[in-house]
């Protein structure tokens, strides 16, 4: 059972159904969650002092990837070069061990930019669903590190079966896996990881634009599976057609999240919305640069858009203040307009409508009584954020990670003056850095670490 605590004299935005804000108001937290607002006291409880600070819901970052905080960089700037790497090191450079530090490593990020829920793809382009102790070791490190995480395992792409290697030392056994193994994996992971700080979501690979029905088989048999088991269902890298075939496919649904969606037309956008699917939307990632997603217009249509980090690789930190002041200058740019998705709408997205987007916002994405204590205190009292007049318009335009002091996850203080006292952090940065050396050496994409011709004087890598 978690402490009694009592927030005091913060403004609290509560991001309810009235968008009530509140200045100087407490908050009550017992038995990790929220169970009064506004003008309460709690002789029993744990102080926080607040004064200075806005007491907000927990960011919700609805779309990012196991594996990718340790081969962030890989590459250099080339994303196929990058795509590569991943694609050598996830299935036959990887450990049980990798993963884990991999999952210590985002999770601390993630808490550190005030995220207290966190997405992560876990399958669909060569990662490791071969055998459940993969996935396993990323979310006990999450749970470790104190931060929720929606995991998604699946499938990797045919034809089958996929290549993997299984590592003992410094010798590797090689594996040939099959959709049907893959599959059994999935299950056995919600078996084992489905409970109040984990989730499990379904992932499944999206075909390539010019041929948007190669992957059917294979998205079908995910789909059916998460529909058997209650889970949600997700899908990474959706673009011109490829939603219309998730449409015809029968893939579409209320607990389906699709991310990007850059470039999809009309009828595509309406199938969306008809289906009650979500959207992630990642402003900063490179598939926004190819194509644009139409956030605006399905949020004006009735549609649930989360913007997510798309994190961290290859660019990108898990910051969502960076995430929402990249989405509100992309589509300003877009529709030659600085009027377009004003800052309320832009935190909403990375708050309840988050939390909306991944079927939990009865209980995470606001501050409500009876719901899952997930707070955040941002320091106002600094240059960038004065002076104190429109916090809300600081907060959302100006802020950033490093802004973020104090975070509640499940009613548990994880973080209080940017200190995480349960996590050594240099021992998570160690274990990153080894266990990262480790698998770029096995899977012999150490010289993709290397700083490549073009990073100087040039505007362009390529001269």
């Amino acid at each position: 059972m978690t402490e009694t605590i009592l927030i005091t004299g913060g403004m609290v935005v509560t991001m309810d159904e009235q968008r009530r804000v509140l200045d100087r108001a407490n908050v009550l937290v017992r038995d990790g969650r929220i169970a009064a607002i506004g003008d309460v006291s709690a002789p029993d409880a744990r102080r926080i002092d607040a004064s200075g600070m806005i007491v907000m819901p927990g960011l919700i970052d609805a779309h990012a990837h196991a594996g990718h905080s340790l081969v962030k960089t890989l590459g250099g700037g080339d994303s196929a070069r990058w795509t590569q790497a991943v694609e050598e090191i996830y299935p036959r450079g990887s450990t049980p061990a990798f993963w884990g530090a991999d999952g210590a490593l985002a999770a601390l990020e993630r808490l550190k930019a005030g995220i207290t829920t966190g997405l992560a793809i876990f399958g669909a382009y060569g990662s490791r669903t071969d055998a459940p102790d993969y996935a396993e070791a990323h979310a006990a490190a999450y749970q470790r590190v104190g931060v929720r995480l929606v995991i998604c395992p699946g499938v990797s792409p045919p034809p089958y079966p996929n290549h993997f290697a299984r590592w003992d030392g410094d010798a590797a056994t090689p594996l040939a896996i099959t959709l049907d193994d893959q599959l059994r994996v999935c299950e056995a992971l919600v078996g084992t990881l489905h409970n109040d700080m984990t989730r499990v979501m379904l992932a499944a690979p999206v075909a390539p634009p010019d041929k948007p029905g190669a992957y059917a088989d294979a998205a079908q048999a995910t789909r059916a599976l998460s529909r058997s088991l209650g889970v949600g269902f997700t899908q990474d890298g959706h673009r011109a057609g490829t939603v219309r075939a998730a449409a015809e496919q029968g893939l579409l649904g209320p607990d389906a999240l699709l991310s990007h969606c850059i470039d999809i037309d009309a009828e595509e956008q309406a199938a969306i919305i008809a289906s009650g699917a979500k959207v992630a939307h990642n402003p900063s990632a490179n598939f926004s640069i190819m194509g644009r997603c139409p956030a605006i217009e399905l949020v004006a249509a009735g549609g649930t858009v989360a913007i997510c980090s798309d994190g961290t690789a290859p660019d990108r930190p898990f910051d969502l203040f960076r995430h929402m002041q990249q989405a509100m200058h992309y589509h300003r740019r877009h529709f030659r307009d600085a009027q377009i998705l004003p800052p309320g709408k832009a935190l909403e997205m990375v708050t309840i409508d988050a939390a909306r987007a991944l079927g939990m916002d009865a209980e995470i994405g606001s501050l409500e009584v009876g719901k899952r204590a997930d707070i955040v205190l941002v320091d106002m009292q600094k240059p960038h954020l004065f002076p104190p007049d429109m916090p809300l318009y600081r907060l959302v335009c100006f802020a950033n990670a490093a802004d973020v002091d104090t975070v509640l996850v499940e009613g548990r203080v994880v973080m209080a003056g940017r200190a995480v006292p349960h996590i050594d952090e240099r021992a998570v940065l160690a274990d990153a850095a080894r266990e990262a050396t480790l698998a770029f050496t096995r899977s012999g994409m150490a010289p993709m670490a290397a700083m490549p011709d073009g990073f100087w004087r040039r505007t362009h890598y390529r001269a």
